[in-house]
């Protein structure tokens, strides 16, 4: 990407004059090109809104020469889709990876295709795009059958170049030389003729990731990096009420700001104030962290935040609407007449996205617009809240995409690109924010806590009989800080019906009955990687493994007696045998060995059904968790981590297995460690002291299990194995103790204390 032309794609030795053959969205307007009837020579196309542009040109030595530009609204968040879908482009086309250039959520250059979540990318949203690159590669057979005077069935394609098939000579042309000259838009047909997994390539062989390589050299690949001619460096200071995004006091308490306190400080040093919004732009980067900090701002008292002590009370008192998700048969009469019924409540923590570098943006807001450099998960929906913000209109606003240092969720990636616009507007030049780790802490939207409440019955024969599910889940869509705080929307209670994610239970119950309590967020919350499936999960997966046990069953058996759905069943039973489940035994059950340490093992299985999404079920997915617990201490030690996974088709089997090890590092972190901590003005988590994660030393054997399905369409990877994960720890958990864990996370001090009553 041009820094200084951020609207201007970067391509090489070609421009947009080059864009010679394109599939388009079916309802897009036309394109004028360079030379055509009523447009000037020297018109210069601004990147249309395409899936596929196939350009050509001719050099004096080499010929002419091909590259393939792909567009995705959607972004990489490190999960490796840019790989993926460069793979899929590659293999339609027929041409080798390093033709294809990926363009991943440039608002002015990609799609409108939503916010990357959910798993989505590749089982949704790569569909228009690998149909874009069938019909492109259909394009260019059919004017090789033109240019050879032949068939179309007796032409092969390599690598770009078509040839005949049965010909004893060489004989064959490049998609360059078919290309030089012309200038055509096809509009995306739904009837194109996909390739047949028989005859793939690329796709399903392991790939190297195509970011790596700039990363390994240092080329710019990160907003963090992004610097401009002009820019200028901010910093903001955020209200005393850290964490919290409604009440009559959001965007109203400031009283005033002494702009005298940093009168002193070299750097030109400008103050911003808009409501609760303050800032403060300066020439370097270490003057405007000097005048952050001695600025003077007094502020009004804040009332108490929620009393979040006890999680489960809090859910529990939290005013709320009632959603049934899905009633069948009569529940209440079957608890009542069952011979076995559990009642249980499980609880999951607020937690955070905790990135490794604090958020940061680089805004400039000029007579044409606003560019922002952001590493944003949702560009598209980030353009739209910036225009709620400045009423420019969403043509005027480009986000330019760049990677950041992680989210999966939503963290404060959008909330810092709000900053630096308005910081930029107000001094007239472009202003780079990048936010404290105190600030990302106490500010970011959490992932949501979240409480399950479970009755489960067994019959007569130890069978599955009735569930009553409740799960209550305070969420709002995290509206943008900038908003609130400079009062361009009400800070009032809003809720986010996403509560019901993977909230019906995987198992085959007569009698189900499932509802979300949708409520108003206690604290500012949003979504976080496994977005209620993953505690909705550890609910179901925890509670069929108590009925395992009050009965004797093995639980595997129990499981797969249970399970209707045949890829779960096969999912399960192949990640079972390759860890050697060994039908029937048990761990220590509370029985420490000489060394006072406990040994369990535990399974889980766990489809992420995201129902906001109708038929875009994830992957299927099981874990099975060797682990052990010091007795004394509460230490837990995982040993050994088995994890399957049905993918359908896998485009990347080595991306595939790097995500889904990133999902057992990441849920063990939160499983075993992750809280957030809160007092009477807020979120009290503001460094990595009082916030830790998973160390590497912690880190234990991992063993990825993939199921071949080369036929099926591929399903959503990144986040799916994530969801099953807590299961089956606190499963083994149970196995080694005895004792059953419902709140999550399983700190040592937790574990001690259920050990010790």
């Amino acid at each position: 990407m041009s820094l200084s032309e951020p609207r201007k794609l970067h391509l090489g030795l070609f421009d947009q004059t080059d864009i010679l053959l394109v599939v388009r969205p079916a309802a897009a307007p036309p394109i004028p090109f360079p030379g055509q009837p009523g447009v000037p020579s020297d018109y210069v196309q601004p990147t249309p809104e395409v899936f596929i542009a196939v350009l050509a040109r001719q050099l004096p030595e080499q010929g002419a020469i091909c590259k393939v530009l792909a567009f995705n609204g959607h972004v990489d968040l490190g999960t490796g889709i840019q790989t993926a879908l460069t793979q899929i482009v590659a293999e339609e086309l027929d041409v080798p990876m390093n033709w294809v250039e990926m363009v991943l959520g440039h608002t002015s250059a990609t799609p409108n295709q939503g916010p990357t979540i959910a798993s989505n990318s590749i089982q949704l949203s790569a569909i228009p795009l690998r149909k874009a690159a069938a019909q492109a590669r259909s394009r260019l057979m059919a004017l090789a059958s033109e240019h050879l005077g032949v068939p179309e069935s007796a032409l092969g394609v390599e690598a770009g170049k078509v040839r005949l098939r049965a010909s004893a000579e060489t004989v064959w042309v490049d998609y360059g030389s078919l290309l030089l000259g012309r200038h055509e838009v096809l509009h995306l047909s739904e009837d194109v003729q996909l390739k047949p997994s028989s005859a793939y390539r690329l796709v399903g062989q392991s790939s190297q990731r195509v970011d790596i390589p700039a990363k390994a050299v240092g080329d710019l690949r990160f907003v963090h990096d992004v610097r401009v001619p002009g820019m200028r460096h901010g910093r903001v200071i955020r209200p005393p009420y850290p964490g919290r995004d409604a009440g009559n006091f959001v965007g109203q308490s400031l009283i005033r700001v002494n702009v005298e306190s940093v009168a002193h400080l070299p750097g030109n040093v400008d103050v911003v104030v808009r409501g609760d919004f303050v800032g403060v732009v300066a020439d370097r980067e270490e003057q405007a962290v000097s005048a952050m900090r001695a600025l003077e701002v007094m502020w009004k008292p804040i009332p108490p935040a929620p009393d979040l002590s006890d999680l489960a009370q809090a859910l529990r008192r939290q005013p709320a609407q009632e959603r049934v998700l899905i009633e069948q048969g009569d529940v209440p009469g079957a608890l009542s007449s069952a011979p076995v019924v559990l009642r249980n409540s499980y609880v999951w923590p607020y937690q955070l996205h905790a990135s490794i570098g604090p958020s940061c943006a680089v805004a400039s807001f000029g007579p044409e617009g606003l560019t922002v450099w952001s590493g944003t998960q949702n560009p598209h929906m980030l353009r739209a809240d910036l225009n709620r913000l400045f009423s420019i209109g969403e043509d005027c606003i480009d986000i330019v995409r760049l990677e950041a240092s992680g989210c999966y969720g939503r963290n404060c990636a959008d909330d810092v690109c709000a900053d630096a616009a308005l910081l930029s507007q107000a001094v007239g030049a472009p202003v780079r924010v990048q936010l404290t780790r105190e600030q990302e802490h106490q500010w970011e939207p959490k992932g949501t806590a979240q409480l399950m409440e479970v009755t489960a019955a067994l019959d007569e024969q130890g069978a599955l009989l009735a569930y009553d599910f409740e799960v209550s889940y305070p969420s709002n869509d995290a509206p943008l800080l900038a908003q609130l705080l400079t009062g361009a929307i009400a800070a009032e209670p809003r809720t986010l019906q996403m509560g019901d994610r993977t909230a019906v239970p995987p198992y085959r119950y007569p009698h189900l009955h499932v509802i979300s309590r949708d409520m108003p967020p206690l604290v500012r919350a949003s979504w976080l990687r496994g977005v209620s499936a993953l505690p909705n999960s550890f609910a179901h997966d925890s509670m069929v493994d108590e009925l395992a046990a009050t009965v004797g069953a093995d639980p595997l058996a129990f499981r797969l007696r249970h399970l209707d759905d045949g890829r779960a069943r096969d999912v399960l039973a192949a990640t079972a045998r390759k860890a050697g489940w060994d039908t029937g035994a048990t761990g220590s059950r509370g029985q420490a060995d000489d060394g006072g340490w406990l040994h369990g093992r535990g399974l889980s299985y766990a489809r992420y059904v995201h129902s906001r999404f109708p038929g875009a079920g994830g992957a299927w997915a099981a874990w099975v968790v060797d682990l052990s617990v010091h007795a004394r201490t509460g230490r837990i030690v995982c040993k050994r981590i088995v994890v399957g996974q049905d993918t359908g088709l896998v485009v990347n089997p080595a991306g595939v297995r790097h995500q889904i090890q990133g999902n057992i590092i990441q849920i063990l972190s939160r499983t075993l460690y992750e809280k957030v901590s809160f007092d009477a003005s807020g979120v009290t988590s503001r460094e990595w002291g009082s916030y830790p994660i998973i160390g590497f030393q912690e880190i234990p054997q991992i063993e990825v299990l993939l199921i071949p399905r080369p036929d099926d369409p591929p399903m959503g990877a990144g986040e799916s194995a994530s969801v099953s994960g807590p299961a089956a720890i606190a499963n083994a958990l149970f196995d080694a103790t005895g004792v059953r864990f419902r709140q999550a996370p399983f700190t040592p001090d937790r574990v001690r204390a259920a050990l010790q009553r």
